[in-house]
This record gives C-alpha cells, sequence and structure tokens, in this order.
C-alpha cells in the first residue's frame, strides 16, 4: 500500500512542514497556449474588464493600463514589442477617440494615425468612438446617431441607476462588468459589428459610434473555460 499523500494548503505551502510534506513531489506543469498582452489607454474599466473573462488555464491574459492615448500608446507597445520576439503572443492596444471639440483636426489625425500604425506593426486594435462605454450600450440597442462620451455616459447612467462618469470608473466596480453585461454578449457583438461595417467607407475619426472591442472579445471568447 502506497504512502498516504498529506493535504497542503496554499497558505502552509512556504512552512517547514509544507514543504516536507511536498518533497519530491512533481510539480505540475501548465502548458500556456495563448498570451494575450492588452495594452490599454484607461486604467482601470479597460483592464478589468478583459481581466475578468474566464478563460481556460493554458489561456493567458494580461491586460496593463498604461495611461497613454492613442498615437503615444501604440509606439508605446511597439517599442515593447521589439523587446519582445514571441511570434505566438497575440499583441492588443486599446483606445478611445475622445472627442476634444477645440482641438478636433489634430486629434482626428492622431486617432487616424494610431490605427494605421497599429496596423502596420501587426498590432491589434480595438479603438472605440467616442469612448469605450459605447460596448456596454450596444449589449441593449442598436445606436447609429452620432455621440460624445458624455451622451453615452449618461445613457449608462440610466441603465445602471447611477453616475457612471462619477462613480462607475473605479476598479472594482470595473471588475463586476463582465458578469453584469454577460447575459447580452451576443447581441452586443452582433450590434458591434453591424455598426462597425456601416462605417468601412469612412475614415477612423469619422466613424462614429463604432466600437471595435468585439473584435477583441470574440478571440477571448474562443478561449474560455467550458
Amino acid at each position: 500500500m502506497g504512502k498516504r499523500r498529506t493535504y497542503v494548503k496554499p497558505t502552509d505551502k512556504d512552512t517547514d512542514w509544507g514543504k516536507r510534506q511536498n518533497a519530491g513531489r512533481p510539480e505540475r506543469s501548465i502548458v500556456v497556449k495563448e498570451t494575450f498582452l492588452i495594452y490599454c489607454e484607461g486604467e482601470n474599466t479597460e483592464p478589468e474588464y478583459f481581466k475578468s473573462f474566464p478563460v481556460r488555464t493554458d489561456t493567458r491574459v494580461e491586460a496593463i493600463g498604461l495611461g497613454m492615448s492613442r498615437t503615444a500608446l501604440v509606439k508605446d507597445v511597439i517599442k515593447r514589442k521589439r523587446k519582445n520576439d514571441d511570434k505566438t503572443l497575440k499583441i492588443w492596444v486599446v483606445f478611445d477617440r475622445d472627442i476634444r471639440y477645440e482641438n478636433q483636426g489634430q486629434d482626428n489625425q492622431d486617432f487616424n494615425n494610431a490605427i494605421y500604425l497599429a496596423s502596420k506593426n501587426n498590432i491589434n486594435c480595438a479603438y472605440s468612438n467616442d469612448c469605450f462605454e459605447l460596448w456596454f450600450l450596444l449589449r441593449d440597442e442598436y445606436l447609429e446617431t452620432e455621440m460624445h462620451r458624455t451622451q453615452i455616459y449618461r445613457k449608462l447612467s440610466d441603465k445602471l441607476g447611477f453616475n457612471y462618469e462619477k462613480d462607475g470608473k473605479g476598479k472594482d466596480f470595473a471588475k463586476s462588468l463582465y458578469p453584469m453585461f454577460l447575459d447580452r454578449l451576443p447581441f452586443a457583438i452582433r450590434n458591434a459589428e453591424r455598426l462597425h461595417k456601416s462605417h468601412t467607407d469612412k475614415e477612423y475619426c469619422h466613424q462614429n459610434p463604432c466600437t471595435t472591442v468585439y473584435l477583441l472579445v470574440e478571440e477571448l471568447n474562443k478561449n474560455l473555460r467550458k
């Protein structure tokens, strides 16, 4: 009869007793087949949302908020990509248009350039015009009237029952976004894809409303736990 294996709690594994119990046991290694590196403009909402996807153990999702926007974000990610020669990485950038009426010409060019630059350097791009939160609205309705982010925040606030712009952008609330909208996810994907295809003849800066977040969500969905 073989030696009985003693269960070691995770909190005890680094104690002398835990180390003795684990002595000679082979470590279970998990082979990571898919790695998503998702670099976000926002530091709370987007990273926490993407990290909430319940992916398989052989899939790794790293969502990082860099606090940079558009072209600056893409250029930073290009530098990071050059330092890592792992061809299996799936690298994404996530950023918004964020219209500022006082400086539209320059901002339009910056938004367009960021998307062109990402494509040129084989970086996947999930952009939103005007803001990321459009993705959440598309779970309930198809929207095609041009909107500023303040209007999007107002509509989302009405749905949630509180001031989203003031109280909904923290990290803790961001962690609840995935389960909160999960049941309407297929509907959101269909609406976002339809909206995206309706803008194919326009410059990126004039694709409003539009979000390509659904493309990243579809890729993550392929790696969900069963």
